[in-house]
């Protein structure tokens, strides 16, 4: 007797009644959605990643590499998936941070205020129009370079309302400029009347999340690059992402110091040296090459990324926080 068909709501497969789950895709052949079914769902969903958070967490803080070779050997589902760790971490990292970012905020616009140059008296330019102007001589505005310009004059514009394009003009923007040079002069013009760098350094600091997506990559080409016979790139992103994950929570630990206790600057050094030992370390248990080997591979990695990549990068996002803020 042929024994009817079953149709796998998930993956739409047939197999034969009589299996609890399906053959092909593991989802419950009698799945019909309750509240006890979507609690319960929940609810396990969730203890599985916590237990295999607090299961890898451990061995990612004190065993450098222990999770990456775990991963590459194919032990994927008895701990935290990398990308995963990686991301639950700095979102914990960034959390914290904001605490302290906020602080730097308003620190940065405080001292931009004490400093802010006394600006001429708008009422009295107001009555006076024609003679403001007049007072202001060509050589008042012509721009000494591509990051000054007379502010007596932006002033005496700013003060009668002028139109943004004649206080552009007396910056010294050419008429023809394209969409980035006006977008940098607009910038300069908003920084210049409000003085709200705190503005500029959050959007910095809003950027290294984005940033770090592109920097990831870029830190496991090194490793790729110099163990370009033994890997293939996923092996050395593995790699990287547990390591950043254990920078982020080091760096948790070092921000919930600073917010209880404000720490001496040894402990940062303290800090940076542990780190780099780890990173070490953990080439030496992920790639099995000589110690020295590891050491020297381990310095350039640092010093490629630190010295080359990160002020590149830092670079970039600076200019982006600037022209977007």
């Amino acid at each position: 007797m042929k024994k009817s068909l079953e149709t796998c709501k998930n993956c739409e497969n047939k197999f034969e009644q009589g299996f609890n789950f399906c053959p092909y895709c593991g989802q419950k052949s009698n799945d019909e959605l309750t509240v006890s079914v979507l609690f319960q769902n929940t609810i396990s969903n969730y203890f599985s990643v916590d237990a295999r958070f607090f299961k890898s967490f451990i061995p990612l803080m004190f065993k450098p590499g222990y999770l990456a070779n775990r991963f590459v050997e194919g032990r994927r589902l008895l701990y935290l998936h990398p990308a995963q760790m990686y991301l639950f971490i700095s979102v914990v990292f960034f959390f914290l941070f904001s605490f302290i970012s906020r602080d730097q905020v308003k620190t940065v616009n405080n001292v931009l205020k004490k400093a802010e140059i006394p600006v001429v008296d708008h009422d009295s330019l107001k009555t006076q129009k024609i003679d403001s102007l007049k007072n202001v001589t060509t050589a008042d505005y012509i721009i000494k370079d591509d990051f000054s310009f007379n502010e007596r004059a932006v002033d005496s514009l700013i003060a009668i309302d002028a139109p943004k394009e004649a206080i552009y003009k007396v910056m010294g923007m050419d008429s023809d400029a394209g969409f980035f040079k006006r977008r940098f002069y607009t910038q300069i013009l908003k920084f210049y009347e409000q003085r709200n760098g705190g503005s500029i350094l959050q959007a910095f600091y809003d950027s290294i999340p984005i940033a770090m997506f592109f920097l990831l990559p870029i830190f496991a080409l090194i490793l790729k690059l110099l163990y370009y016979k033994r890997t293939p790139f996923s092996f050395h992103l593995v790699f990287s992402l547990y390591f950043f994950a254990f920078v982020f929570m080091t760096f948790s630990f070092l921000v919930l110091v600073d917010l209880i206790w404000k720490p001496q600057s040894w402990l940062n050094s303290l800090v940076t040296i542990l780190v780099f030992i780890y990173f070490y370390i953990a080439v030496l248990q992920f790639y099995k090459q000589s110690k020295l080997k590891s050491l020297f591979k381990s310095i350039i990695t640092v010093f490629s990324f630190l010295i080359m990549v990160i002020p590149a990068a830092s670079a970039v996002m600076f200019i982006v926080a600037f022209l977007f803020y």
